[in-house]
């Protein structure tokens, strides 16, 4: 009956566990004796960018979590004994526990040890990419709320829309965050979402594809971002100012205490700018923003076979609204007004986080995760707002729970789970149009009320489960895995999705061959999906077409390499197709900022990634890499809102495709850090694409008006084409004092000192017209205790 009641609870609790693959150490240190000693570790790994370093406590313990699988290097080092030096593969998610006997040094003097490098994971099934501690630290500045989203856009085949607005492989806002082990598949953008401050990250790992089956609902790309620092003795912490261009300053703390078996957190941090969104022209009125957040996690060893960790967070941004020229200047308006526009937004989220591990054997290992939110998004228009005035209040509380198993068995590591997702959507809109009928650049159609008021709710409610197995067999390894979904808002559908990932070693070339392929449901935006699906938008023109938008459904491919050189030099490359049936895009309710979900028959996507990387080549690190994205959608519309002209056309245009709004051909990256001496360092970078396509319905005079010559001379309307973006940074680092205890770090960085006019979207406010930051200059100051 007892082994009935403990099946039934793993069944009932079955956990998703912090991070995909991720596993942790417990390492002791001992003498020739077995006697503790408190010696100091280095652990790391090329591969995925990792460098730690630990100090064992009294009883030479030391514990390292959330690391991912694969193959680390350990160092461990203390005065009286020969250094230790070598290898330690982490494969499970039970913990991993090693025994270190250091030798008396001069017993030790004629023994050679040779370690394997780790700059291959032969035994990884998929390719992923990785951001360590150091990249975090050494980045280049970013605007507020940018820190985070900036590091993942430097990555192969990802792109930015509009404000920051991440874009995988070409799909539109399919971008889910794993935060602590808890995703959140809402927009997090700067102008939709709260921001998780870079400095708070310990790391991250980005899916694009070969993406695990624990992962669903949003599938562009998956980021698991780790904020749960080592526990470590004592008190320990970080603290950053920063400032530079567009009145632009920052402020970041973090503390971190370990006393006995718990651990306690706590960060905050301040920002403000006067170029928070991207503008719609170079002139960048009204731009104003400002960013907060605050968190606490408590962690406690209850047992040596039990966890709990509680934390909280609260962030929020207030900011305004870009102006176009006629917005900024009453004047060019017909007739002349008084009061330039000014809308002003916020964003305000609250989130609890409670998760239970409990290791039952040493083979089986449970995780209960929990989490509660709360999220608002507010609009606001002054009197002066052309050619509407919009007021928006939105808010949604979310009830967020998954459990699952983690069962190593041989070379098998298995994992299945179930989570349960509930969001309680509430909207508010309303519009008033501002503009006079008579003026050339009165955007609306004939027949659009001057007002319209809507309010709605409805709850979110999405189900899912999974299994998958992580198995090696000889120089193969194999991912496979089977997740079943169910949504229900404004459409109720179930799928299955069965994902498999498999790669080949040779050892003999240091090179891994790997393909994989991924099914995918992929839920809508829950943005204003309830204002986009009501009947009562038929009263916002004679011609309305409204169809409920259901979820996308696609097949991923991929196939790709890794090789080493000289092992040194890590090179991969990647070939990836996705065929999406109902394929998720976005668009804007009037002529307003605010955007809801769309949806086209299917789309093609396809292209190629290539990254090169050198952690640690003599002085020199850094990357260079290249992507090449095709993408095109078909027609008809099948899902979402359509007024005036554009209802006619989604009705008439029922064949025929157009260039995905992602569909960037050509896009180089790089970034180069030089060791000057062992205190200072510097690093250059570029980025480079070729222009996105945009869709543009007027004529050039008009364009003129409303952006102005510098802006329309930075596209091709004959073409339908941006023309080329090219930016060019810099940084200078400096470590300024050094002890055991303190470390004080300068960066200064210079971004886009070509100075160039780069047009990321053309044609609109949000998804249309972005103008990115002209030559600027930013400071930062770190100290780490």
């Amino acid at each position: 009956m007892r082994s009935f009641f403990q099946f039934a609870f793993l069944l009932i609790a079955l956990p998703l566990l912090a991070q995909s693959n991720a596993g942790e150490l417990r390492l002791k240190i001992t003498d020739p004796d077995g006697l503790a000693v408190k010696a100091a570790a280095e652990l790391t790994s090329d591969a995925i960018q990792f460098h730690r370093s630990f100090t064992a406590d009294d009883s030479g313990l030391i514990f390292a979590r959330n690391l991912l699988f694969g193959r680390y290097r350990l160092k461990v080092q203390q005065q009286g004994f020969a250094p230790y030096d070598g290898l330690i593969e982490i494969r499970s998610a039970l913990p991993t526990e090693y025994i270190v006997k250091l030798n008396i040094a001069a017993l030790s003097t004629a023994v050679l040890v040779s370690v394997q490098n780790t700059l291959l994971d032969p035994d990884r099934a998929g390719a992923s990419n990785h951001i360590g501690q150091q990249e975090i630290a050494d980045r280049t500045a970013s605007l507020p709320g940018r820190s985070l989203v900036d590091l993942i856009n430097s990555q192969p085949g990802w792109l930015y829309e509009g404000n920051a607005v991440l874009h995988p492989r070409g799909s539109e806002y399919q971008t889910q965050f794993v935060l602590d082990g808890i995703p959140l598949i809402d927009n997090r953008s700067p102008g939709s979402g709260p921001e998780i401050e870079a400095d708070d990250v310990d790391s991250l790992t980005i899916y694009t594809a070969g993406i695990p089956a624990e992962y669903g609902r949003k599938m562009g790309g998956v980021i698991e971002v780790n904020t749960l620092h080592d526990a470590q003795p004592g008190l320990h912490g970080q603290a950053v100012l920063s400032g530079g261009s567009f009145d632009t300053a920052g402020a970041f703390a973090r503390l971190q205490d370990s006393f006995g078996k718990n651990t306690i957190g706590l960060s905050a941090s301040g920002n403000m700018t006067a170029h928070y969104l991207n503008p719609v022209i170079p002139e960048n009125y009204t731009n104003r923003g400002t960013t907060g957040d605050f968190s606490l996690s408590y962690e406690r060893d209850l047992t040596p076979k039990d966890r709990l960790t509680l934390s909280v967070r609260h962030e929020l941004a207030r900011y305004e609204i870009p102006n176009e020229q006629p917005q900024q200047f009453p004047d060019l308006r017909t007739p002349p007004t008084t009061a330039p526009q000014l809308q002003t937004a916020d964003n305000f989220e609250t989130m609890g986080i409670a998760s239970y591990q409990h290791i039952f054997s040493s083979n089986v290992l449970a995780n209960i995760r929990g989490m509660v939110r709360d999220n608002s998004d507010d609009l606001n228009s002054n009197s002066g707002s052309w050619p509407i005035a919009a007021f928006l209040h939105n808010d949604f509380r979310e009830g967020y729970f998954n459990a699952s198993i983690s069962i190593h068995h041989r070379s098998h590591e298995w994992k299945a789970g179930i989570e349960s997702d509930n969001f309680f959507l509430h909207e508010n809109f309303s519009d008033l149009i501002t503009a006079n009928p008579n003026d050339p650049l009165y955007p609306f159609d004939p027949g659009t009320p001057i007002s319209f008021a809507f309010t709605g709710a409805r709850p979110d409610l999405e189900q899912s489960a999974f299994i998958q197995d992580l198995f090696h067999l000889g120089k193969w390894t194999v991912n496979a895995g089977l997740r079943w979904d169910h949504y229900q808002l404004v459409v109720n559908q179930s799928a299955a999705s069965p994902r498999v990932s498999v790669a080949r070693y040779f050892p003999a070339t240091n090179l891994i061959f790997h393909a994989s392929y991924d099914r995918v449901f992929q839920t809508p935006s829950f943005e204003n999906i309830l204002l986009a699906s009501s009947p009562s938008v038929v009263s916002l023109n004679p011609n309305v077409l409204r169809l409920p938008v259901e979820p996308s459904h696609g097949n991923y491919f991929e196939f790709g390499a890794t090789k080493s050189f000289l092992s040194q030099f890590r090179f991969d490359a990647n070939y990836f197709r996705r065929y999406v049936d109902n394929y998720a895009d976005d668009d804007q309710i009037l002529s307003t900022a605010i955007s809801f979900p769309i949806a086209f028959r299917k789309a093609i996507i396809y292209g190629a990634e290539e990254k090169i990387e050198f952690p640690h080549w003599n002085r020199f690190s850094g990357f260079l890499s290249y992507s090449y994205i095709v993408g095109n959608a078909w027609f008809p519309v099948t899902g979402g809102l359509f007024v005036g002209t554009d209802a006619v056309n989604a009705t008439t245009q029922l064949t025929g495709h157009f260039p995905d709004s992602q569909d960037q051909r050509n896009t180089v990256r790089l970034r180069i850090r030089y060791q000057l001496t062992s205190r200072l360092w510097i690093a250059g970078g570029a980025e480079y694409g070729s222009g996105l396509p945009f869709d543009f319905n007027g004529t050039e005079q008009q364009a003129l008006a409303e952006y102005g010559r510098a802006v329309v001379d930075r596209i091709n309307i004959n073409s339908g084409r941006i023309k080329p973006t090219l930016a060019v940074d810099a940084s200078l680092g400096a470590q300024l004092y050094k002890t055991e205890k303190l470390a004080l770090n300068f960066q200064a960085d210079g971004e886009n000192l070509n100075n160039h006019l780069n047009i990321i979207d053309f044609g609109g406010l949000f998804s249309g017209n972005a103008i990115g930051p002209p030559r600027s200059f930013a400071l930062r100051l770190t100290a780490t205790f």
